[in-house]
């Protein structure tokens, strides 16, 4: 067990990462409504039969999306849901999902060939060109050629593996519904929404030396240059771009307002989008010096929007006391005493809270774990999925503790313990670790999504 005196040395020294350290400006013009939170996950379907059906063993990903399509009752008891479960999704499943869905782009294999295709895979195993190819093909047709358009959920599918770099930027403004569906109403539609964040910016942004704005643009510009990476932040035109996204939309937003997390929001967008007038090997290491002043304030203009549309989806992670990350941090905690019981145990055993380590991963959507470029194949498929950002990225938390289940078994101390898994080993991870990753996340969504027991206190 660890001493109080070893506690309190330890939060000490890492206040920096728990709520007691984050500046809040409140209000919360329109809270979200987190269906996580109000119990709306389950779908109308018909009740499961008393006796199960054994499960037709299932040998690819599109077989196993199928199969688990159907919302389990809430009122079936959750071990059989468990039981059921763990017949259908076995091993070699979930690596073969893995390996199937999330392959790196730039190392792409041939699709192997398929039993069945249902649905979308049929479509796409006989329209891709070449029929080795995977979904990128049609992604990149669908977003890119002048006269067509890509329905929403098809985008959606066909981004949910990662989406090629060539066509990310349009593809994000997409998914996050900041551009329309229509090709024609695509130009004018930017060219409004920039006018509009430009007009923020003429009539507010002068007010941040506002003795009631003062505290709120004194915490932004202190942050700013601790976020990462050091090379794209340090730049004095990044610097000031971060600036006025965060101030604006902090006073566009009095319920919540600024608070420390937000920040870190803005760099994945940004770097996205500026990337596409830049060659970029190295995402951490982008230079805007050579990108004309015309096209930052329209990727400034386009950041801040995309920004502001995630933000819209967990809100209530940033208003008073925020509660939304408090809520989920215990749905984490909860979510793992059932898929690790021993993880979990272990943990308690040890007192470490869950908030302790957690509520980071929460208020900074793992930004600060994983290196950016990681972050940016992670919110590849969170802006596909269905309240990726709030909803789904609770699986991938819970998929990513039980990533280092061996490393934390093995530590028998307190702060040992604290430390690991707040500086946990991630550095040279690729797509390839996020793929594995956001596979076992999936398998935990469809196991447990439909059967919310697991929740309760």
């Amino acid at each position: 067990m660890a001493s109080d005196g070893a506690r309190k040395q330890f939060w000490k020294r890492s206040n920096s990462k728990v709520p007691g350290s984050i500046q809040h400006v409140y209000g919360a013009q329109h809270p979200p409504f987190d269906p996580l939170l109000h119990g709306t996950l389950l779908k109308a379907t018909p009740k499961m039969p008393t006796t199960p059906v054994r499960a037709k063993r299932v040998s690819t990903f599109q077989e196993f999306e199928s199969n688990t399509s159907d919302a389990w009752d809430a009122g079936e008891d959750d071990d059989e849901l468990l039981a059921m479960a763990a017949e259908s999704l076995n091993t070699e499943v979930v690596m073969e999902t893995a390996h199937r869905v999330l392959r790196d782009h730039s190392q792409r294999r041939g699709r192997p060939e398929l039993q069945e295709a249902p649905g979308l895979e049929q479509r796409l195993k006989a329209e891709a060109e070449p029929p080795s190819a995977s979904g990128d093909l049609r992604l990149v047709k669908s977003v890119s050629e002048s006269h067509t358009s890509c329905p929403a959920e098809e985008l959606r599918k066909l981004s949910w593996s990662g989406i090629p770099k060539p066509v990310r930027p349009i593809t994000w403004k997409l998914l996050s519904g900041y551009l329309p569906a229509n090709v024609d109403r695509r130009p004018s539609t930017l060219q409004r929404k920039q006018k509009e964040y430009f007009a923020f910016i003429e009539h507010y942004y002068d007010s941040r030396n506002d003795e009631v704005h003062q505290d709120t643009y004194r915490q932004i510009h202190i942050d700013i240059p601790r976020m990462s990476p050091e090379a794209l932040i340090l730049q004095p035109k990044v610097m000031e771009i971060f600036e006025r996204i965060l101030f604006i939309w902090a006073i566009r937003h009095p319920a919540s307002g600024y608070v420390q997390g937000i920040n870190d929001l803005v760099t994945p967008f940004f770097v996205v989008f500026i990337c596409e007038h830049i060659e970029a090997e190295d995402v951490d290491a982008v230079d805007v010096s050579s990108v004309p002043a015309d096209v930052l304030r329209n990727i400034e203009a386009d950041t801040y929007w995309c920004m502001s549309k995630l933000l819209d989806g967990i809100q209530d992670n940033y208003t008073f006391a925020q509660p939304g990350i408090q809520m989920k941090v215990k749905m984490l905690e909860e979510l793992v005493s059932r898929i690790d019981e021993q993880v979990h145990r272990h943990l308690d055993q040890h007192e470490v809270r869950y908030l302790q380590f957690a509520f980071r991963w929460m208020n900074n959507l793992l930004m600060r774990e994983v290196p950016l470029r990681c972050t940016i194949r992670l919110w590849d498929t969170y802006q596909s999925e269905p309240e990726g950002f709030s909803h789904f990225h609770l699986y991938v938390c819970a998929a990513f503790l039980t990533r280092w289940r061996k490393e934390i078994l093995e530590e028998r101390d307190f702060q040992e313990l604290l430390l690991f898994l707040q500086n946990l080993p991630t550095a040279h991870w690729d797509d390839e670790d996020i793929s594995l990753l956001l596979a076992d996340a999936y398998r935990l969504k469809f196991a447990f999504a439909d059967a919310p027991n697991h929740y309760k206190k």
